[in-house]
């Protein structure tokens, strides 16, 4: 058990240094930023899926004195937005704008820049492009078919052309044991075909950069990222700039769920306009734009399992099929992790894995919250209660007999990213999560008769707290921090660490307050840059508050190190060792004292000041760190829902979620998170599809936020029907015992209401989302196999 109030700050409710400006508008994001003689920038999209480009002409633009860029303009370097990805097996297929076709709808052909937006949509709109019209192809097992319309013949991989064949963007296979003949001893087999839709990513802020060309040649950026350093590299080997020219400010970031996870395609492109121009150059798209920028992935899962009678499984089979739409942002990276997402979750004595990833004339794809583990845990959880309720065993009992927890090998991020579970609650989420929703009094769906049906349902699942392991892989995941402590005992923390708002920089100050005892108030993170700071991968993999918080703890204990040094010298003691620090809320300070003589101590401040005054030089120090390992955060999700069957209306009534994510830094904003997994999970299964006209290309959802329905606080249960709650556990290689929370809010989500309305009707869908008519149609076979499209 944790030692009950052992921190001063850790685990606190604090206010946060960012709510002042967040609520009352202060704070500053990309779309904010003005600076003197800026241009305002639009972009030209295609209107066609898929068309070969024969002729551009800006004249009429350049006439109404606008800035044009065309393929003529960027740079002819092939590139991939997202680098975390070691060079040799990075696929790369991408241009600033494209040379020769467009692949879909509202890809980027042309852009202008002029001296108000008004000014660049009329000088946009007298560009003339000439098209010739291709044949388009949007279904995954269409586009894989011999004589289907291609839209690569090659890529890059390794600075060398490849071709592609059949539309193939990627191929994966794994297997491990005998599973055919494991499959035929299974006392009981389930099979199936489980889909799961893209959808937009539907982020408040859309994708914005602001570029301001520099007397040296070099430029300086403010851009909507996931990774400032990541978006510097890229930029710097796109436009030949040494590094060093290259500046971007962090800037708050107004959510993402994945969708800047990359370099976004509008960022070259400003940065095009700015040095054509010489002029500082502001790129803001529309919603409608943004929408037609990225997507989560698309899957199709088929799925097999086989279990002994009492409840063990044996063997597992599954083959996953996704569509990446016209570019590969990281399909080479999201096919193999997928496998991790499945034999992380249950143990397999035998298993075979197969993924492959297909180009298509639709909105490329990037990382949505989960990364592939909302839809293979929406199919793997669901055949688990699939399997329980063929062998009469309760689908908790089955789980627990069945799961990778403490002391045993996980897969993590696929089978190169292996480490060993050293933190586990899983038994307490499953037990206290069945006690608060009545697990043991659910109905039973034979029993239910009349227009509105109850059931309850439960789904488990994971993430893993960043991308390290204790072998080399192809992800690059480490950070780093600077930490100083000022002259009057104030704290900078120096970090190229993103938040997406959810307070991920609020928990490096805690943890940053606890190892060094002073007061959160006294530590401050500082507005940084590429320049200011030193390299951090990108805040991904739930990821944040683990390694952006490890490698602050780790720096602060040198920190630490140096100031007791001082300290030691002022109080007359010989060895370091002999020093401790408590903070002191009466002096607002951390008070360094002697350990066994209560009379000799010092506050942080004076040490700070004297050595300043006595010209023994700075207390501060940099470092990196590198995880050995990606701990799993738990989840567990049990979720009650009514079902109207004479309107197909699915209500949440009641909502119980429990997260293991050890040490919690910040519990309100973790329960946030977990909250947040709950509304975006409930439109993943009930509403949400980024569905495309296939006679246009065009997404039926053009204004999305007008056009598409999304899950919002509204269809939530009431505070009192939605609980939350965290596991007693401690990570060991976190910091203070912490590991993350973020995506794995969202993982168990569609599960857990998929099997809480299979609790109600007796039937399983195996496709998303649940729409109304889906579920009335489903009602109306009364066939709880069939399939609904």
């Amino acid at each position: 058990m944790k030692e009950a109030n052992k921190f001063h700050v850790v685990g606190k409710v604090t206010q946060r240094k960012d709510g002042i400006a967040r609520v009352t508008g202060q704070e500053k994001y990309t779309s904010d930023i003005t600076l003197p003689h800026m241009l305002h920038a639009r972009v030209l999209r295609s209107p066609y899926p898929h068309a070969r480009i024969k002729s551009i002409d800006t004249a009429a633009a350049e006439q109404v004195g606008a800035v044009c860029v065309t393929w003529d303009d960027v740079p002819k370097i092939r590139y991939n937005e997202r680098i975390v990805t070691v060079p040799e097996e990075l696929l790369k297929d991408r241009f600033v704008l494209p040379p020769d076709k467009v692949r879909h709808v509202g890809e980027a052909v042309a852009a202008v820049a002029a001296e108000s937006e008004v000014a660049a949509e009329k000088a946009l709109q007298l560009i003339k492009v000439e098209y010739e019209v291709l044949d388009a192809v949007y279904d995954p097992l269409k586009a894989i078919e011999s004589g289907a319309p291609q839209l690569y013949e090659t890529i890059v991989k390794a600075d060398k052309e490849i071709p592609v064949e059949n539309n193939l963007a990627f191929t994966y296979s794994y297997e491990e044991g005998d599973v055919d003949k494991d499959f035929a001893e299974a006392d009981v087999v389930v099979e199936g075909e489980y889909s799961s839709p893209g959808v937009y990513h539907l982020q408040l802020e859309t994708k914005c950069a602001v570029c301001q060309p520099e007397p040296d040649g070099g430029i300086s950026l403010w851009v909507t990222s996931q990774s400032i350093h990541n978006v510097r590299m890229l930029l710097g080997e796109l436009f030949d700039l040494p590094l060093n020219r290259v500046n971007v400010k962090r800037v708050p970031i107004g959510g993402t769920f994945g969708s800047s996870i990359q370099m976004n395609s509008i960022v070259p492109i400003c940065v095009a306009l700015a040095l054509k121009s010489r002029k500082p150059v502001k790129l803001v798209t529309t919603r409608e734009e943004d929408a037609y920028d990225h997507r989560r992935y698309p899957a199709i899962v088929n799925l097999k399992l086989g279990a002994s009678k009492d409840g063990h499984l044996v063997a597992g089979q599954m083959k996953l099929i996704t569509e990446i739409g016209a570019h590969n942002t990281q399909a080479h990276a999201f096919i193999p992790v997928c496998s991790g997402w499945w034999h992380s979750l249950y143990r397999l004595p035998s298993l075979r894995y197969e993924g492959i990833a297909v180009y298509t004339n639709k909105v490329p794809t990037c990382a949505m919250q989960g990364f592939g583990n909302p839809q293979l845990g929406f199919a793997v959880e669901s055949s688990m209660d699939e399997i329980a309720e063929r062998l009469g065993i309760d689908p908790i009992e089955l789980r627990l007999k069945n799961y990778v927890g403490l002391g045993e090998v996980f897969w993590g991020q696929g089978p190169t990213v292996r480490s060993i579970v050293r933190s586990d609650g899983v038994k307490e989420l499953l037990s206290r999560g069945a006690e608060k929703i009545g697990w043991d009094n659910r109905p039973k769906p034979e029993e239910q008769t009349g227009r509105y049906r109850r059931g309850i349902g439960m789904g488990r699942g994971f993430h893993t707290t960043g991308a390290g392991g204790p072998l080399p892989s192809v992800v690059i995941d480490y950070t780093s921090a600077f930490i100083k402590i000022n002259e009057d005992g104030s704290v900078d923390v120096i970090t190229a660490v993103m938040d997406h708002g959810g307070g991920t920089l609020e928990a490096i100050a805690k943890i940053v307050a606890e190892e060094l005892s002073v007061p959160l108030d006294k530590v401050g993170i500082s507005p940084v840059d590429t320049r200011t700071t030193t390299y951090d991968c990108v805040t991904h993999a739930t990821r944040g508050v683990y390694a952006g918080g490890a490698v602050a703890q780790k720096v602060a204990k040198q920190v630490k190190e140096k100031l007791f040094s001082y300290a030691a010298r002022l109080l007359d003691v010989t060895q370091p060792e002999a020093l401790a620090i408590r903070p002191d809320p009466s002096l607002g300070q951390g008070v360094i004292y002697v350990l066994g003589d209560g009379g000799k101590e010092i506050t942080i401040g004076e040490v700070a000041k004297t050595a300043h005054v006595k010209n023994w030089g700075i207390i501060a120090a940099v470092d990196s760190l590198r995880h050995v390992n990606c701990p799993p955060c738990y989840v567990a999700n049990f979720i009650e829902v009514e079902v109207d069957t004479e309107t197909g209306k699915v209500k949440i009534v009641r909502s119980v979620a429990g997260s293991d994510a050890g040490t919690v830094i910040n519990p309100d904003m973790a329960a946030g998170q977990l909250e947040g997994g709950l509304v975006k999970g409930m439109g993943l299964v009930l509403y949400e599809d980024s569905r495309v006209d296939e006679e246009t290309g065009e997404l039926f959802s053009q204004g999305y936020l007008t056009d598409l329905k999304a899950a919002t606080f509204c269809e939530m249960p009431s505070i009192k029907d939605n609980v939350t709650f965290f596991a007693d556990t401690e990570e060991p290689s976190g910091p203070f015992g912490a590991k993350g929370i973020g995506e794995a809010a969202l993982n168990a989500v569609p599960a857990a209401l998929a099997n809480a309305i299979h609790n109600a009707l007796g039937i399983r869908f195996y496709d998303l989302p649940i729409t109304k008519e889906n579920l009335l149609a489903a009602l109306a076979s009364k066939d709880k196999k069939t399939k609904i499209s």
